[in-house]
């Protein structure tokens, strides 16, 4: 079951009108390299599927490339030391749960004054104690994204990874290239086990 919590949390800050976005990743990594060579390079391997729309395989690279270039890995399709093959899932659902912040399109006044989206805390639709419409359903989010990285020339795997987020915002745009960032964390010898990480972008608002 998901958390009620959401994956992608909004923090405002208190002295401007910046906001951060806080990117939280469920990470697993398998790593088989001891040591990254000196200017190390790779080249983007395609699956066959991945070659029917090059359009959006172009654009996943482009999210991906600099997480590969900020761990030492240099882009060199001529002579590269490693196939870095690439790939991003997401889905969606509806959810009845609404961001009590941010995300509840009204208002209704509660015990503590007035609050958001109140029907997500244990009160029944219209039973004692609730204020307000019936819940809204929006959507919520699964995005995965992989790096499965082979030596050269023997082709071999060398290292796999992946990470997870799930939350009602919809900008993949944005969150995609974080979760590259975070499928790479530690490279190229990485923590064990699935582990949760954090990492923000901060964006500028109006």
């Amino acid at each position: 079951m998901k958390s009620l919590l959401a994956a992608l949390v909004f923090t405002v800050s208190l002295t401007g009108c910046a906001t951060r976005w806080v990117v939280d990743s469920d990470v697993r990594t398998f790593s088989e390299i001891g040591t990254v060579p000196p200017e190390a390079t790779y080249r983007f391997e395609r699956l066959p599927s991945q070659q029917y729309d090059e359009a959006a395989q172009l654009q996943l690279e482009a999210m991906a490339g600099p997480a590969l270039e900020g761990v030492g890995l240099r882009r060199d399709d001529a002579s590269p030391h490693y196939t870095a093959q690439i790939g991003a899932r997401v889905t969606s659902e509806l959810s009845p749960w609404v961001d009590p912040w941010f995300g509840s399109p009204w208002y209704g006044p509660g015990p503590w004054g007035p609050y958001r989206g109140a029907w997500g805390y244990g009160r029944g639709w219209y039973g004692p104690g609730w204020w307000g419409p019936p819940p809204a359903y929006n959507p919520w989010y699964s995005r995965e994204v992989s790096i499965v990285l082979r030596e050269l020339p023997s082709n071999r795997v060398v290292y796999e990874t992946r990470a997870r987020n799930d939350g009602p915002y919809n900008d993949s745009s944005a969150i995609l290239p974080v979760m590259f960032q975070a499928a790479l964390q530690g490279f190229p010898n990485p923590p064990k086990g699935e582990r949760r990480v954090n990492l923000e972008v901060p964006t500028a608002r109006n």
